[in-house]
């Protein structure tokens, strides 16, 4: 007589096909979100809407500011100063630069053990392109998990293959968070600079593009020597960005 199997392996087998059909249904609607944004403009971010939520409970109150600019709008020395700072093989990558975030990965390591024997927080350098950070701001929480990691390359994908690149960077540039409560690049102009985005100036474009990575700590430190340096720097390269 045949030994008949547990009756959990095929609860676990029921499972594990649940657990299977719910991964593939997340990533058909990421796919068909992202699919509209062909000719939609995303109304929101996850980021901007956990933004939205922390100035409202932190500090009973939401000063917000953004407003949408298609991309004729948003100005070629903004665009190029972006891509300069940010992701400089923009126009020529599929989404993902591997080496960058092989060195990015060394830096860490280096840096950790660093901060380690100083007893301090280490300073996380990040390798990610432009079209990761999009999708991380779209769909994906902060927190730094293998797990949210593959998430962010398998949207990266669907992103490159639905969307052009110039699509992926004026979208982009209309929702990253550029100070508390500032997001998209026509709120930066006017936040800084009182202008509209197309109007900036070479200079001004770059020292934008520099504070992408901590806005909320340059939106503090306008003048420091890092952004000045950095931002002059940023400003000798747009000449040669192509723009997608």
């Amino acid at each position: 007589m045949a030994r008949k199997s547990p009756p959990w392996r095929g609860h676990l087998w029921r499972l594990l096909a649940l657990l299977l059909l719910s991964a593939v249904a997340l990533q058909l609607c990421f796919a068909l979100r992202i699919a509209l944004m062909v000719v939609v403009d995303p109304q929101s971010t996850t980021f901007q809407r956990s933004e939205l939520w922390r100035l409202a409970t932190e500090q009973g109150r939401v000063l917000w500011s953004q407003e949408w600019r298609d991309r004729d709008r948003l100005g070629a020395h903004l665009q190029r100063a972006v891509i300069a700072s940010e992701d400089a093989g923009f126009t020529e990558h599929s989404g993902v630069e591997w080496d960058a975030l092989e060195k990015a990965w060394a830096r860490n390591q280096r840096a950790e053990v660093s901060a380690a024997r100083r007893k301090i927080e280490p300073k996380v350098v990040g390798g990610s392109t432009i079209s990761q950070q999009l999708a991380k701001n779209l769909f994906l929480s902060g927190e730094r998990t293998a797990l949210r990691k593959g998430q962010e390359f398998l949207i990266t994908c669907v992103l490159e293959a639905l969307l052009d690149k110039g699509r992926i960077l004026e979208i982009y540039l209309n929702s990253v968070e550029w100070g508390e409560g500032v997001f998209g690049a026509q709120a930066a102009a006017r936040h800084y600079f009182r202008v509209d985005a197309h109007q900036l100036a070479p200079s001004q474009a770059a020292r934008l593009a520099v504070m992408l990575p901590a806005p909320k700590r340059f939106e503090q430190r306008p003048g420091s020597p890092y952004l000045v340096s950095r931002a002059a720097t940023i400003t000798a390269r747009m000449g040669a960005v192509p723009l997608p």
